[in-house]
């Protein structure tokens, strides 16, 4: 792909796009039904407001490894998948790579157990200590201060300690820079996802220096502005991976920002093929076409004359879920280890990625890079996030090549999130 296509973007359109001729559909292939006791971890939000994509099982506690009585190391896959598991799924070089890179993860609300859980996750799994007292992790305001934290939130809390203990578990030698906005708004958040990569001096006078930055959140297109796009321009060297959602074929922002690497959802399993892992998409995971933020250059699917989504994929299922603690949140779940899922997990999964590639240059624009190497990532050929066909089927039905479900698939390696 020529540099000039990379460096390409357009701006916000105030017209859907016009519609497009489809191919004939084609049969679903419908993956594992979400179960009756999971249930997303944020409920309905006001407009202009967000929701966190993440979801949780009411029937499953997670699998605590300081438990005698779990499964001992090179046995069955437990409740949930670990740290190791997740890594081998995508063919990381985690024990090695990462180290000097910082990934922030930009939430609404406070955690006030953030360090404390994070704690005790890295060490059930070995993982190298990531505190305040070491340097590692640093939890700030939306202005970057390391006081005044906003309004505690049990349901945002579960949020941000998955998102924490993803990142840690595809890049334990990251640092991490936990950000809560003041409250779940798009403006605030966006406000937020800006200072925690911008490479600038915040109000506070700190600068953490994140060149990866999670957002587990989204909501209506409708809800946002050109200022607040801005807020997560990623040509100046910063990565901004975002959730695609988590209620099936649909739209959210930010998402579809023209900036961002749209991150949508799969069911992972353990298979026996040369991979020992099989995908297919989540089908709950958002996609589609933008209404609302035009075609960027570097993307070629002709179903879309909008933004499509998503752009890569990982593991959302929750039933194919994934290992987290949480002490904060324990009233309705088998707490504080729990099994968690949602396009949640999936996005700070591929900021973890990026970050253990450590390769973005400032003049381009990092969610381009999985459509020039393509061929370097697992591409997911089956499953749906719609109950009925949609037109065209490729924006709601995985298959080979770009799909809206699971882009252009999930990490194989680093290759394809380097420049």
């Amino acid at each position: 792909m020529a540099a000039a296509a990379l460096l390409a973007v357009v701006g916000l359109a105030v017209a859907p796009p016009s519609a497009s001729a489809a191919p004939p559909p084609m049969p679903l292939v419908a993956p594992p039904q979400l179960p009756d006791n999971a249930r997303p971890v944020c409920g309905p939000v006001l407009p202009g407001y967000v929701h966190c994509d993440a979801f949780v099982r009411t029937d499953s506690a997670g699998s605590d490894p300081t438990d005698p009585q779990e499964p001992a190391a090179g046995e069955p896959v437990p409740s949930a998948y670990r740290p190791a598991d997740l890594q081998d799924a995508y063919g990381l070089p985690s024990a090695t790579a990462g180290g000097g890179q910082t990934v922030a993860v930009v939430d609404a609300y406070d955690d006030p157990k953030a360090e404390s859980d994070l704690a005790v996750y890295r060490a059930a799994f070995g993982l190298p200590p990531c505190t305040t007292a070491n340097g590692c992790f640093h939890k700030v305001n939306q202005r970057g201060e390391t006081k005044n934290y906003p309004a505690p939130d049990r349901h945002w809390g579960m949020e941000i300690s998955l998102d924490l203990d993803m990142v840690s578990a595809i890049c334990p030698r990251c640092h991490i820079v936990l950000w809560e906005a003041d409250q779940a708004s798009q403006e605030d958040l966006a406000a937020a996802a800006h200072l925690a990569g911008c490479d600038c001096t915040s109000p506070a006078g700190t600068n953490y220096g994140a060149r990866y930055v999670s957002n587990s959140y989204g909501g209506p297109e409708a809800g946002f502005s050109a200022s607040v796009d801005d807020s997560y321009r990623s040509d100046k060297g910063t990565v901004y991976t975002v959730s695609s959602g988590d209620s099936g074929y649909g739209v959210e922002y930010p998402a579809s920002s023209k900036w961002v690497t749209a991150v949508g959802g799969t069911s992972l399993l353990p298979a026996d093929n040369a991979r020992g892992w099989d995908e297919i998409a989540w089908l709950y995971g958002g996609s589609g076409c933008s209404t609302y933020v035009a075609k960027p250059a570097w993307q070629h699917d002709g179903g879309c004359s909008g933004r499509s989504v998503a752009d890569v994929a990982a593991v959302a299922d929750p039933t194919t879920g994934v290992d987290m603690y949480d002490s904060y949140e324990t009233v309705d779940y088998n707490g504080p280890w729990l099994v968690n899922g949602g396009t949640s997990a999936a996005s700070p999964i591929i900021a973890g990625v990026y970050a253990l590639g450590a390769k973005v240059l400032p003049g381009t624009i990092p969610s381009t890079y999985p459509y020039a190497k393509f061929t370097q990532l697992n591409d997911i050929v089956g499953g749906t996030n719609s109950f009925e066909n949609c037109s065209p089927e490729y924006l709601c039905n995985a298959g080979p090549g770009y799909d809206g479900p699971t882009g252009y698939g999930t990490p194989h390696g680093v290759a394809a999130f380097q420049e």
